[in-house]
C-alpha cells in the first residue's frame, strides 16, 4: 500500500487506516462478538500495509483495547497504535435502545492515569498516537493537553492527537504542545472540516484523520432502509438514519455508485478515494470486523480518481439531517 505521513513530523501509515471501535462497540450491539475474526482482520490490515490500527480507552469500555493488544501480540513493531482518552461511560445502558450514556472527562489525574490503564490493556509500553477523544468543556484544553504532553516526556507516547475540535481549540493545544494530527467525522455526506479545520491542518502539517468515512456504511450502499439497521445499533438513533431523511440520502449514494460503476471500483473504494485526494496527509480510517469488507476498503489505496470523478463527488447534495 501506498504510505504518507501523519502530518509533517508524524510516523509513516498506509494511506488507510482501520478503525478498530465496530468490533466491540455501538454497532449491532445484540450480535455476539467473534473475536477470532476481529483478530484475523486485524493481522490482515498489516498484511495489507493498513498500518494505522484506531481505539480508544472508552470503547467497550477498555474491551476494545484489550482486543487490540492480543491482536498485536507479536506484531506490535508492524503497526502504529493509535488510541484515546477523554470520555468515560457514565451508564452503560442507559440510552435510547439501552445503548451506553457518555460524558468527557478532561481532568488531568484521569489522563494520567489513563494512559497507564491503556497501556496494560494494549500490552505495550507505549502508543503511538495519544488522541484526547473529546474536550471537556469543565477543564481548559491547556491543563488536559499538558497531562498529554507528560506522557510524550515519559515516552509512554510518541505522538498527541485531537479529536473533533475547532480551529481555536487546535490554536490552544498548539501553543502547549505540537498537535500531529486532528480526527474528525468526514466524509461525503459529512464535509464540515472543509471550512476550517481541514485548511489549518494543511497550513500547519497537521495531519488529519477522518473517522466513519464511508457515512457509518451507507456510502457503501449497505443500508436503504432504516429497518435494515441491526437491533441495538448506534445509527438507529442518528438523525440521517431516520427513514424519511434516508430517502433523501439515497440520492448521494446513488452518486457515489455511479462514479463506481463508471470505473469499475466499488462505492467504498470511491468514498475512500475521495477523502485520500484532499491531501497528502489525509488518512481515513473505515472501522470493520468483516474480512472482505477491509480488502475492499484497502483497494481505495491504488485508485486514483479522475477530475471529473472529484467533480462529480464534490457536486453531490449536502445530507439531510444531522449527523
Amino acid at each position: 500500500m501506498r504510505n504518507t505521513t501523519l502530518g509533517t513530523r508524524g510516523p509513516r501509515v498506509g494511506v488507510i487506516g482501520l478503525g478498530a471501535m465496530g468490533m466491540s462497540f455501538l454497532y449491532d450491539m445484540a450480535a455476539p462478538r467473534d473475536e477470532a475474526t476481529s483478530v484475523s482482520v486485524i493481522h490482515q490490515a498489516l498484511d495489507l500495509g493498513v498500518t494505522l490500527i484506531d481505539t480508544a480507552d472508552v470503547y467497550g469500555p477498555h474491551t476494545n483495547e484489550e482486543l487490540v493488544g492480543r491482536a498485536l501480540t507479536g506484531r506490535r513493531d508492524r503497526a502504529v497504535l493509535a488510541t484515546k482518552v477523554g470520555r468515560v461511560v457514565v451508564d452503560p445502558t442507559g440510552g435510547p435502545d439501552n445503548l451506553p450514556i457518555l460524558a468527557g472527562n478532561g481532568r488531568p489525574e484521569h489522563i494520567r492515569a489513563s494512559i497507564d490503564a491503556s497501556l496494560r490493556r494494549l500490552n505495550t509500553d507505549h502508543v503511538d498516537l495519544y488522541q484526547l477523544h473529546r474536550v471537556d468543556p469543565q477543564v481548559p484544553i491547556e491543563e488536559t493537553w499538558g497531562a498529554m504532553a507528560e506522557a510524550v516526556a515519559a515516552g509512554k507516547a510518541r505522538h498527541l492527537g485531537l479529536s473533533e475540535v475547532t480551529v481555536e481549540q487546535i490554536q490552544r493545544a498548539r501553543a502547549v504542545h505540537p498537535v500531529t494530527t486532528v480526527q474528525s467525522e468526514f466524509s461525503l455526506w459529512t464535509r464540515g472540516v472543509q471550512a476550517e479545520v481541514l485548511p489549518y491542518c494543511r497550513q500547519h502539517g497537521i495531519g488529519l484523520l477522518p473517522y466513519s468515512p464511508l457515512g457509518r456504511g451507507f456510502l457503501a450502499g449497505r443500508f436503504t432502509s432504516f429497518d435494515q439497521l441491526p437491533h441495538n445499533d448506534h445509527r438507529r438513533r442518528l438523525p440521517r438514519f431516520q427513514q424519511d431523511n434516508l430517502w433523501a440520502n439515497l440520492a448521494i449514494a446513488a452518486k457515489v455508485r455511479e462514479v463506481a460503476d463508471r470505473i469499475e471500483a466499488t462505492p467504498a473504494q470511491v468514498a475512500l478515494a475521495w477523502l485520500v485526494a484532499q491531501g497528502p496527509h489525509v488518512v481515513p480510517i473505515p472501522g470493520t470486523k468483516t474480512p472482505a469488507y477491509l480488502v475492499d476498503n484497502a483497494g481505495a489505496a491504488d485508485l486514483r480518481l479522475s477530475p471529473a470523478d472529484l467533480a462529480d463527488l464534490d457536486a453531490v447534495p449536502p445530507a439531510v439531517g444531522a449527523r
